[in-house]
């Protein structure tokens, strides 16, 4: 009785009023700056020139035209559904865990991603080339189909060892060793592999949502909205799972079924952004606390969305910073997520040691 009225406070201490208040405002934000993300660029837009872009497209430079179409939409769109896709599984991880240093790729998953790609980049070669220049549709997909398999196989053993794991801190270790094992053959191909080869792997481990391309994202936009859709059934299993499987398996839940359910969300999500984008580091762990400090509540009915929408803001974010607006110089997305993700997770770390962080326990 007194976990369950323990349980009930911590779901249930933010204002209602306050949420709904975030939310909108969230909701209002996101179309707002995912615009400006259009016009952000080497190549100066003019704000006035978008509609006619969009509408009259014969009445503007066609080189406009070509960039926005063909890169700056694009890429804007991709920031969006790989920050909900990032933030929403940091979400997802660090309920499961009870660790609010979670992350998507706490489980090896970017890591058998890496292993993937490194084994057609550095193993053969034939991709290097598709780093830097378009291919066709079989060739423009190929980097994002051999990082799905790394991050499937390691998703695989994870959920094959799971059925006989019951703790969910020994799930973690096995992960994390996972994941240092495939980072260990990636290492190896790297030392045996040719200088070229290796600078293509690394362009790809630098993060970037500006590679993606319309045949890339018929592919990505789907397989990513199946995975949120997943995790909009799992709240109350989330909530329940707040203070730890034993009691939520007083509550009537299926830990075993609730698990597998977010094993293979978290990894869909994280591993389709990982092979279209590259491992984008920092943003599955800050984004869930920013929403929950935001919103004062632990409640995931709430925290999902506002985790969406917090995500693709950050991400977009983000990637107008990479862009270093009036300058022709692009920086790597994952330098510009750990400059600013760094100090989060430090100022998250030292407010848990206070006893001051949001999250739940």
């Amino acid at each position: 009785m007194e976990k369950t009225k323990h349980t009930k406070a911590v779901v249930k201490r933010d204002s209602s009023f306050s949420s709904r208040t975030w939310i909108t405002l969230l909701l209002i934000a996101l179309p707002l700056i995912f615009f400006v993300s259009l016009m952000v660029g080497s190549v100066n837009i003019p704000l006035k020139s978008v509609p006619d872009i969009i509408f009259r497209p014969d009445q503007v430079k066609s080189t406009w035209v070509y960039i926005f179409n063909n890169y700056r939409l694009v890429k804007s769109i991709t920031a969006v559904l790989a920050g909900m896709a990032l933030g929403v599984a940091g979400l997802q991880m660090q309920t499961l865990f009870r660790n609010p240093l979670a992350d998507p790729f706490i489980l090896g998953i970017n890591s058998g991603a890496s292993l993937g790609v490194a084994l057609v980049v550095l193993g053969t070669g034939a991709l290097s080339g598709a780093l830097l220049s378009g291919l066709n549709v079989l060739g423009d997909i190929s980097l994002a189909v051999a990082a799905s398999i790394g991050a499937g196989l390691v998703l695989g053993l994870i959920l094959f060892v799971s059925r006989w794991v019951r703790n969910a801190t020994t799930l973690l270790i096995l992960g994390l060793m996972f994941g240092y094992a495939t980072s260990a053959l990636v290492s190896l191909l790297v030392y045996f592999s040719q200088p070229e080869r290796v600078q293509a792997f690394t362009i790809w481990g630098y993060g970037s949502f500006g590679g993606v391309t319309w045949n890339q994202l018929r592919v990505m936009a789907p397989v990513i909205l199946i995975g949120i859709g997943m995790v909009l059934f799992l709240p109350k299993a989330l909530n329940a799972l707040l203070l730890g499987e034993e009691y939520a398996k007083t509550m009537g839940l299926n830990v075993k079924r609730t698990r597998l359910l977010i094993l293979i969300s978290s990894s869909i999500l994280a591993g389709t952004v990982t092979a279209f984008c590259g491992p984008i580091g920092f943003l599955g762990i800050a984004v869930p606390h920013i929403a929950r400090n935001l919103l004062r509540t632990s409640d995931h009915k709430k925290l999902i969305p506002a985790t969406l929408l917090m995500g693709a803001i950050v991400a977009l974010l983000a990637d107008m910073i990479s862009q270093l607006p009036g300058s022709h110089y692009i920086l790597p997305l994952n330098v510009v997520t750990s400059v600013f993700g760094a100090p989060f997770v430090l100022w998250v770390i030292l407010r848990q040691r206070r006893g001051e962080t949001s999250f739940a326990v």
